[in-house]
Parts: structure tokens; C-alpha cells; sequence
């Protein structure tokens, strides 16, 4: 008897083992470019979004030109959602939204009708009560997307095609502006003047090697929508247009309005752009309650279909301009405006461009649109020539022709053979209905051949010319600039330039009497302001279980810096800070420090001023003290640590400093160039020393010529100027330090 035997296992599908780290890269960078490419950043041809582009070529679908009747807003939606744009069709309609409101959009490519929202912040109407349709602005950039001027990709479920860019012959990208933010990336572009920006381009054409200094004579700045007053120097402009990267401070336009009787009130008439004006004056009344408006009497809106704001005076005897500096210093009545021109470039490559890189861009593209268009109309022109060659020699034999059609079972093929035509030929003449033929003169098939050869010679002399092809993008822009010229009501400059008033101080300074104070702040954050600056602070006391740990020399009218373990910066008035006697108060009592921080510096306020921030893990960053400022209790979250990692040091970088020294808990001392720390607004920053254990201990800016310096505890200064056993790279692991350095591995005390 046979032993049973049994079937061997199913074989398992092919398995192919992937390193998990590997797997979560690709798949995360697969996420991070389609984002970058599909969603969050503009091209710098047209200055679309994809959800935008796809808006206007199912709206040129529809056939909602400017001339045409309005259709329901959740049509469009809905086949955007259907055919193009497979994302939530609430995403949609705001994107739509946007397109047409002229307080948001510079040249609005929708026009909408019904409830589309206010500048108070009101949301639009729900998509099925609003219609809207293209703008001319909108026609622009569509014109020629018929006429094989740009690519043409499959949709997401390859249905349909959809354009990859428009052609643009609207420099959409600045005249409209963009924001959008990606992985690892964002885009902030204001509205510009449309006639300004042809004649920047116009001028390109001339110089190709026009620097920005030059293209900023026609781009003056940025021209919003809700106008405003841009107050930031020539020089500012300049180098964030350089760079494309910086901000513009803008300010509400006001006026002073006489009552009579020495009486008077401010209207304003322009708020900054993207500020809701219903929260505007929400916060000032909150600021008011709160009694850190004491200049203000009271706020109230009385617009209509225009912007007025008015502001009343405490009393009559105060002065408008100082009143309007304290309400621009702490509220939104003056905004900054960020520039950050990070862009796809030819639709692939994201990158920050300067204006005459975008410039540049856009004139290349309207080059290769030029040519295609050229391209397409030729092979139109080949094809009718072809035909009107066979309408000839049908007219010169209609007989014979006619003779054929009747009694031949294939005339094409006979017609073909009898009188050499092409099959195109053939089959334009069969196809030809009888009336046409008392049309059919030779006269003007002549004229009409002869009209196409003249065109047909001139566009291929345009192809063979590069000096012919600009001066043809010339004229369409000449064009442009004609149609929205600064006479136009939509094209006028909206946005005025002017210089902030020289005020000395703010109104704090002017109400509070500047004397010396000496500010005493506890190791558990107990702060205190002493009169007079001391000069010896042992004989300070402190609470049980608390000691000392900063002692500053102030003025009432200065404004102290503290600087937290969680990486977050709070602003103190020194007039607000509790009196010296006692211990004072709780730190969190004036500003919402978690319980679990600790204080790692404290300092007063010095504008210009440059610190380098560093975390106990060696990461660190170099910051301008002026965007370390909080203006709320809540205060600046600036350097970004993660528990258990916090906020080590806050040091000033002097203004000849040129080297970094960091040392280590492992007692790795570090020199590094100060060159190779980035400047940054906010972030985690980049690592200045490696540690295998332990974590940072001090950090230190120096000039290298001048020495290090550090002491000891006993109060001793010590000047070290040969340091080149410890100069290295940024990141690198360090050596023991000299003899002599402190044990605490801290260059001063405290």
C-alpha cells in the first residue's frame, strides 16, 4: 500500500522584501512632488494653480464667455469634480470663489453673480444660488488653446484631455499674484499693475540684460486690489524683487475729517489686503475695553458700498498721526504682505525667481506659443490651399467633373485618376453642395489662393526671424497695456508709495517717564522692576527654594525679551512689570509661559540687534531680534524644539563677529565660521556640533582676530587667540578646549 503523500503548499505570490526607511521615502517624496506639481504651487507661465486652470478650460467648455448668459456655479463645479479635478467640490468653489471677487483678485478671471462674499469676511453663497462666467482677462489667457499652442495631458482617469499650461497672453502670475503651500515650500506673490508689468516686458524685449534695478523704474510694487499705502523704502523693494523673497509693510489709507469747533474725526477710506474688516474692528474694541487704546474714543463702520471707517478721538487735543501709529503698531490696520516668489518653472522645477526671472519666463513662453500658433496656422493654410487647387481645376472642367459623379459607381477614385487630385481634393469636391457652385468663380479662388500664398510667406518669414517674433509679442502686449492702462477703471494704481512719519515713540514711551530700573527675574520666573540700576545685587532676596538668575539694567520705557525653554519669545513692557517690594510676580501671570519652561534668557529689547538661537540637541539658527517681538500674551513661537530636546541659548551676535564657538556637555569645544548658520525668521535650524552623548552647553559669536573669551568662577576674563587647533566645519564633533576653560564648560557665568 502506497504511502499518502501530501499536495504541496500553494506557491506564494512573488515577494520582494523593501527596507521600511526606503519604502517611506519614496512614498513620501512621491506625495511631496505631486503636491509641489498638482496642487500647491503656481506655474510662472499663466500663473495658475491646476484647480484654476481646470476651472477656466471647463468654463471655455461651457462656452461662458464674457458675452454669454451666466450658468449655476455648481455646474462648473460639478464637472471640474467630474471630468478634471477629482477633490472636494467645496475646494472648487472657494478656488471659484476667489477668481471673482474683486477685493481678492487683482484682475478677476470670474465674473460672478449673486452673494460671492464681502471684504468683511461674510463666505459666498452655497454654489447652487451663484452663476458666474469668464472676464476678458480670462479670454486672454485662454486665447489660442484651440490653435495647438500648448501640450495636452490625459485627465486622472484618462477620459478626456485637459491643457498641461494655458497660453497666457495675460502676465497673470503678477498682475493676479499667488499663495499656495506645498511640502517643504510655499508661494507668496501680491497683485502688481498690469501696465506697469507690459511695460517691464516691453522693456525686457528691448534689453534682454535689464537688471531688476531697471525693471523696478516700471514695477514701482505691488498694486492690491483694496489699496492701501506701501511705506517700506526703495531700496527694501529693490532687493525683495532682487531676490524674490521679503515683505511689504502696507497701511490702511486715512484722513483727517474736520467737525467744526476744533472738533475732528479720522475715516478710513483702504484697509490692507486679505485683512476682514469686521475682525479689524472687532480688535480694535478689544484693545480699547482693554484700555491699551487710550487715544481712541470710539470705532464705527459706516460702509457702504465703499470703505469708511471712522475713528474718534479721545479728546480733540490729540495728535491724528500719533493716534494712527498706535493703532498701525497693534493692529492689522497695518499689514506685512510677504513675498516669496517660489514658482514651477516650465511646469517641473520649483524655484524662488526674481522679476525679471518670472518676466523672462513668461515672455519665453509667449515665444513658443507664437511659434506653435504660427506652426498651426500654416498647416490651415497648406490644407486650404490644397483644396482651393482642386476647387480650380473643378471649375475649369464642371462638365467633366459633374459627368463623373453622375455616372461613375467610385467617383473619388476616377476623379483622382482623371485629374491627379489628392484625396483631400477628391473629397472636397464631392463633398462641395450644389449652391456652392454659382459661387464658384475663378476670379476669386485666384484671390483667395494668392490672399493665403501673401500670408502663408509672411508666417514663414516670421518663424525664420527671431526679431520679427518679439516685435509680434511686442504688439499683443502693447495691446494688453492699451486695454487695462492706468486711464481704465479696472487698471488705474490702486496702491500709493509713501514714508512712514518720523515718530520718536510709540505712545507708551510718550505716557511713561523714562528712569532707570534694574529688572530681577527668579530661577521659577518671579520677576520684579527695582528703581535705580544696581550695582551690587547680592543683597537680593528671594523666596524659600528660589534663587537668582538674571539681573538687567532697563528703562521704564523700554521693553524686555524673554526667551523660553519651549523656543517661544515674550514681550514685557518694563512700566507694566510689578514694583520691588516683595518678590514680585509669577512670569506666567503676564504672559502665558507653560508651567513646565524655564527662562533661558532675558534681555532688553534692542532693535537691529542679531541672536543666535540653539537648542540643547546643537541645533540652531541666527535671527533678527526684530522678528523675535510678540505682540500677544501667547508670545513667538520661533526656534521649534520637541520634547524631550529644549531651548538652550540666546546669545547676540556682535556686529563684527565672524566666528561661532560651541561647547559641549562632553566638553567638545567647536569653532565654526559664523557664515555657516543660516539666517532665519523661524525653524528648527541646522546642527553646530555633533555629540555622541550629552548635548549642548554654551554657544558663543566672536570676532577670531579679537579672541575667545570666556570666564572662570571666580570672575577672571580669559583671552584666547590661538584657536586653531579647535577652528573646523560646522557639525563636526570638536576638541577638548584649552586649559584653563571652565569646568561648567560655559564661557561666562550664569
Amino acid at each position: 500500500m502506497s504511502k499518502h503523500v501530501p499536495p504541496p503548499p500553494p506557491r506564494a505570490p512573488d515577494i520582494e522584501p523593501v527596507e521600511l526607511k526606503d519604502a517611506l521615502e519614496e512614498r513620501y517624496l512621491a506625495y511631496a512632488l505631486s503636491t509641489i506639481m498638482h496642487r500647491a504651487l503656481p506655474d510662472v507661465r499663466d500663473g495658475l494653480k491646476p484647480v484654476h486652470r481646470r476651472l477656466l478650460h471647463v468654463m471655455r467648455l461651457l462656452r461662458l464667455d464674457p458675452s454669454a448668459a451666466f450658468k449655476k456655479s455648481a455646474k462648473i463645479v460639478g464637472d471640474v469634480m467630474g471630468g478634471y479635478h477629482p477633490h472636494g467640490d467645496q475646494s472648487i468653489y472657494d478656488a471659484l470663489v476667489r477668481l471673482a471677487q474683486d477685493f481678492s483678485s487683482r484682475y478677476p478671471l470670474v465674473d460672478g453673480q449673486g452673494n460671492f462674499g464681502n471684504i468683511d469676511g461674510d463666505g459666498a453663497a452655497a454654489y447652487r444660488y451663484t452663476e458666474a462666467r469668464m472676464t476678458e482677462v480670462a479670454g486672454l489667457l485662454l486665447d489660442g488653446l484651440d490653435e495647438e499652442t500648448v501640450d495636452f495631458r490625459a485627465n486622472y482617469d484618462g477620459s478626456v484631455q485637459e491643457p498641461v499650461v494655458l497660453p497666457g497672453a495675460f502676465p497673470n502670475l503678477l498682475a493676479n499674484g499667488a499663495t499656495g503651500i506645498a511640502v517643504g515650500m510655499a508661494t507668496s506673490i501680491p497683485p502688481h499693475n498690469a501696465a506697469e508689468l507690459c511695460d517691464a516686458a516691453l522693456h525686457l524685449i528691448k534689453t534682454p540684460n535689464a537688471g531688476v534695478e531697471k525693471l523696478t523704474q516700471f514695477v514701482v510694487g505691488p498694486d492690491f486690489p483694496t489699496g492701501g499705502v506701501v511705506i517700506d523704502s526703495r531700496e527694501s523693494i529693490i532687493e525683495a524683487y532682487k531676490t524674490g523673497r521679503g515683505a511689504f509693510r502696507v497701511r490702511a489709507r486715512w484722513s483727517q475729517e474736520e467737525l467744526g469747533r476744533g472738533g475732528w474725526q479720522i475715516i478710513v477710506t483702504e484697509i490692507p489686503y486679505m485683512v476682514q474688516k469686521s475682525k479689524l474692528i472687532e480688535r480694535v474694541a478689544e484693545l480699547m475695553s482693554d484700555k491699551k487704546l487710550p487715544l481712541i474714543g470710539d470705532i464705527r463702520d459706516e460702509s457702504a458700498e465703499d470703505i469708511r471707517i471712522v475713528i474718534e478721538p479721545k479728546t480733540r487735543n490729540i495728535d491724528a498721526t500719533l493716534l494712527m501709529e498706535q493703532l498701525f503698531r497693534n493692529t492689522e490696520f497695518e499689514s506685512r504682505i510677504p513675498l516669496n516668489m517660489n514658482v514651477l518653472s516650465g511646469g517641473k522645477v520649483p524655484k524662488v525667481m526674481s522679476l525679471r526671472d518670472v518676466l523672462r519666463e513668461w515672455l519665453e513662453h509667449r515665444k513658443e506659443v507664437l511659434v506653435r500658433r504660427t506652426n498651426f496656422r500654416l498647416g490651415e493654410i497648406a490644407r486650404r490651399l490644397e483644396i482651393l487647387g482642386g476647387y480650380l481645376i473643378a471649375y475649369l472642367n464642371l462638365d467633366e467633373v459633374i459627368r463623373i459623379i453622375r455616372e461613375e459607381d467610385e467617383p473619388k477614385p476616377a476623379l483622382m485618376q482623371r485629374f491627379d487630385l489628392t484625396d483631400t481634393q477628391a473629397e472636397a469636391i464631392l463633398n462641395m453642395r450644389l449652391r456652392a457652385l454659382r459661387r464658384l468663380e475663378e476670379m476669386e479662388i485666384r484671390r483667395e489662393n494668392d490672399s493665403l500664398i501673401k500670408e502663408q510667406k509672411g508666417l514663414k518669414g516670421l518663424l525664420k526671424s527671431e526679431d520679427e517674433q518679439w516685435e509680434t509679442i511686442s504688439g499683443e502686449i502693447k495691446g494688453i497695456k492699451e486695454k487695462f492702462s492706468k486711464k481704465t477703471a479696472l487698471g488705474k494704481r490702486r496702491t500709493d508709495f509713501a514714508e512712514a512719519p518720523d515718530v520718536d515713540a510709540d505712545l507708551e514711551e510718550m505716557m511713561t517717564e523714562k528712569e532707570p530700573v534694574t529688572i530681577v527675574c527668579s530661577e521659577k520666573g518671579w520677576i520684579r522692576s527695582m528703581k535705580g540700576h544696581l550695582e551690587d545685587a547680592s543683597g537680593l532676596t528671594y523666596k524659600d527654594g528660589d534663587r537668582g538668575k538674571f539681573v538687567v539694567n532697563a528703562m521704564t520705557t523700554d521693553k524686555i525679551m524673554l526667551f523660553s525653554s519651549s523656543g517661544k519669545f515674550f514681550t514685557l513692557e518694563v512700566s507694566r512689570l510689578p514694583g520691588g517690594r516683595g518678590h514680585g510676580e509669577p512670569v506666567r501671570l503676564m504672559a502665558d509661559v507653560d508651567a513646565a519652561d524655564t527662562v533661558v534668557s532675558l534681555f532688553v529689547h534692542q532693535p537691529g540687534t542679531r541672536r543666535l538661537l540653539a537648542s540643547t540637541e546643537g541645533d540652531g539658527f541666527v535671527v533678527a531680534e526684530d522678528e523675535c517681538v510678540a505682540n500677544t500674551r501667547k508670545g513667538k513661537q520661533v526656534l521649534n524644539v520637541k520634547a524631550p530636546v529644549e531651548a538652550q541659548s540666546c546669545v547676540v551676535v556682535p556686529p563684527d563677529a565672524d566666528h561661532v564657538a560651541t561647547v559641549g556637555e562632553n566638553r567638545k569645544l567647536l569653532i565654526f565660521k559664523l557664515a555657516e548658520v543660516p539666517d532665519m525668521a523661524r525653524g528648527k535650524g541646522v546642527r553646530l556640533q555633533k555629540f555622541k552623548d550629552g548635548g549642548l552647553s554654551d554657544v558663543q559669536c566672536f570676532k577670531l582676530k579679537s579672541g575667545l573669551i570666556w570666564i572662570d568662577s571666580s570672575g577672571r576674563e580669559f583671552v584666547s587667540t590661538d584657536l586653531g587647533e579647535w577652528i573646523g566645519e560646522r557639525a563636526q564633533a570638536g576638541r577638548l578646549p584649552p586649559k584653563g576653560f571652565p569646568r561648567n564648560n560655559r564661557f561666562r557665568n550664569g
